[in-house]
């Protein structure tokens, strides 16, 4: 039995990977530096688990200790017990979930496997909003992508915020970052894609009448950041730019909420119950 240990002090070091959560500039330098990221929530926790990665240690107030036993039990790492209010003075927040967890990071595979393997794949360009990576990595999951590239200046898919939103959809769909420099496109066409540009120009095409075109064929969705959009660069690369139909004067979407529909437009069909 891996008994919860009982902490008492803010500053008791063994609560170092949990101190500053809401410090997003520190995080950002910290977890990847120290190879960690936090998973919040039974399911999530649970999630990255399954997906191979490894516990370094659980934060849990007391009414989620007997919960999660028999996580404690399985990974071996030390659990920490505290009340909610030295939680909250630890982290930076009112962690209303009553489970945290410092999982260790794996290393992340080159670009090559995705490009090997996937049919459908979402390429990402300086997306650096966690809440938007989150979001499209659930609805890429949801919707059947095979994968997601992401360019060097997106935001970090485990990053607390985005594991969060993606209800842990980053640990079960397949990623990669791409190489610095401007061709970094390149590998995903040698490898067979078409390449979609998505935008709300009103002079691209309707992804409807394209993903019909495009039956069967290997496809690589490309999504900017929001407000930006896509680069020219990124633009004059895609082998064609598409579009989402837009009705009331609305002229664009959120990036998830356009990424969803996006996803939902190239999915195969799919047999009835």
């Amino acid at each position: 039995m891996n008994a919860p240990v009982p902490v008492t002090d803010p500053d008791d070091p063994r609560l170092a990977d949990y101190t500053g959560l809401t410090d997003v500039a520190l995080r950002r330098r910290r977890e990847p530096a120290d190879g960690l990221f936090m998973a919040e929530g039974d399911k999530v926790i649970r999630r990255a688990l399954d997906a191979g990665y490894p516990m370094r240690s659980m934060l849990l107030t007391p009414r989620w200790a007997e919960a999660m036993a028999d996580v404690a039990a399985a990974t071996g790492a030390p659990v920490y017990l505290v009340d909610e209010a030295l939680a909250e003075r630890v982290t930076g927040y009112h962690v209303h979930r009553g489970a945290l967890a410092a999982m260790q990071r794996t290393p992340l595979p080159p670009p090559a496997g995705l490009l090997a393997t996937a049919g459908r794949l979402v390429v990402l360009e300086a997306v650096n909003d966690h809440t938007n990576i989150g979001a499209v990595f659930r609805g890429a999951a949801a919707l059947g992508m095979d994968g997601v590239l992401l360019t060097p200046d997106c935001a970090d898919p485990l990053y607390r915020r985005s594991v969060k939103v993606s209800m842990g959809a980053v640990f079960s769909l397949p990623y990669a970052r791409l190489p610095h420099g401007p061709g970094h496109l390149d590998a995903v066409r040698e490898a067979g894609f078409r390449l979609l540009a998505l935008t709300p120009d009103p002079r691209a095409r309707d992804i409807r009448e394209v993903a019909a075109e495009e039956a069967g064929a290997r496809t690589a969705l490309l999504l900017g950041a929001e407000g930006n959009g896509l680069s020219a660069r990124a633009l004059a690369a895609a082998d064609v730019r598409v579009r989402i139909p837009m009705a009331h004067g609305v002229d664009s979407l959120n990036v998830a909420a356009a990424a969803a529909v996006a996803f939902f437009a190239l999915a195969e069909p799919r047999p009835g119950p």
